[in-house]
C-alpha cells in the first residue's frame, strides 16, 4: 500500500496545506511553476475550498497546467471538480479566474507521467515509491497504475481575458 492510498492526516496534512498560505499572501511566485493553487467549491457544502498540488506539466505556450490527484486516489478537491469547475487557479504570478479544465484519459496521463519522469529523474526516484508508481518507464505495471491516476489539465478562459498577473 502506498502512503498516498489514504487522505493525509495530522502533521503531514498540515505540511501539505502550508503552501496555501504562500498564495493567500500573494507569494505564489516563490513556487514558480512547480505548484498550482486551486480554489473550488465543496460539492456538498458549496463552501470555498483551497488546495495546492504539484504540477506535472506546465506548457507556457498554450498555456496549460496538468496536475495529478495523488493523495487518497479520489481526493475531495478532485471530486469537487467533477461536480463544478474551479473558481480560480494560480501558478507563479498568474491567476486564472474560472479556468477551463479537462480530465485526461489514461493514454495522455501515461505520456504526462513519463515526460515528468524523464524531466525530473531524481525527484521521480524519491516520489514514485511514495505514490505507488513504478520507477522504470518499461515496468509492465504501468498499465494498471495509470488506470487509478486522475489527471486534470487547466487552461485560462480566452474570451473574457481572465488571465491576471500579480
Amino acid at each position: 500500500m502506498a502512503l498516498t492510498d489514504r487522505k493525509p492526516t495530522g502533521l503531514l496534512r498540515g505540511l501539505l496545506r502550508a503552501p496555501i498560505w504562500l498564495y493567500r499572501a500573494r507569494l505564489g511566485w516563490v513556487a514558480g511553476h512547480r505548484l498550482l493553487y486551486i480554489a473550488h467549491r465543496g460539492r456538498r457544502t458549496g463552501a470555498r475550498r483551497e488546495v495546492v498540488v504539484e504540477v506535472v506539466r506546465y506548457r507556457r505556450e498554450v498555456p496549460e497546467v496538468v496536475v495529478v490527484a495523488a493523495w487518497g486516489k479520489n481526493p475531495d478537491w478532485y471530486r469537487n471538480l467533477r461536480v463544478a469547475p474551479a473558481l480560480e487557479v494560480r501558478i507563479g504570478a498568474q491567476r486564472w479566474q474560472r479556468p477551463h479544465h479537462r480530465f485526461l484519459d489514461d493514454a495522455e496521463t501515461l505520456r504526462v507521467l513519463h515526460t515528468y519522469q524523464r524531466a525530473h529523474p531524481h525527484a521521480w526516484k524519491r516520489i514514485a515509491p511514495v505514490l505507488g508508481f513504478p520507477r522504470d518507464l518499461a515496468d509492465p505495471r504501468w498499465s494498471e497504475v495509470v488506470g487509478s491516476v486522475r489527471a486534470i489539465a487547466f487552461t485560462p478562459q480566452r474570451a473574457s481575458g481572465d488571465v491576471h498577473h500579480g
